[in-house]
């Protein structure tokens, strides 16, 4: 079985995938399934939450593209930045990991938040979509594209 051992920033162009949801992208070993049906396992360091583009090399040297999967997720989206702040403070006071952009905010799908944040004054959307959530301030080291690490 091969055996994923590292995280990669190669930007090797590769036409295999492993499509992981966010509870697998923390996790640092499991069993993995290949977007070619192969069965593999990765064995990362821990610590690392993988993003969509993070790349995986294997100890032959193989490269696979990790893929956001789409997840059942909860948006909130509104022109009241303050309404949106609102939202934010009380979910993250939950300890709710949060995908925050300029313009929504979206969690794991949860119908007793969703109605909390329709008690603030918020409309929520149930939605399919890849979940990013923030690292949060105090650790959860990731790999993007924007950066990049030796190891």
């Amino acid at each position: 079985m091969k055996r994923f051992n590292r995280v990669t920033q190669s930007g090797t162009l590769t036409h295999t995938t492993v499509e992981l949801g966010i509870h697998q992208r923390i996790r640092s070993r499991q069993r993995i399934t290949l977007s070619t049906g192969e069965e593999a396992l990765m064995d990362i360091e821990r610590g690392i939450t993988l993003r969509d583009g993070d790349q995986l090399a294997s100890e032959a040297g193989e490269v696979v593209t990790v893929v956001s999967a789409p997840e059942t997720v909860s948006v909130v989206r509104t022109d009241d930045l303050h309404l949106l702040a609102r939202v934010c403070y009380h979910l993250g006071n939950r300890h709710v990991p949060l995908q925050i952009t300029p313009a929504w905010v979206s969690y794991l799908h949860d119908h007793v938040l969703d109605a909390m944040v329709v008690g603030l004054g918020a409309e929520v959307a149930t939605e399919h979509a890849p979940f990013e959530p923030e690292n949060g301030a105090y650790g959860g080291q990731s790999h993007s594209h924007s950066h990049s690490h030796s190891h």
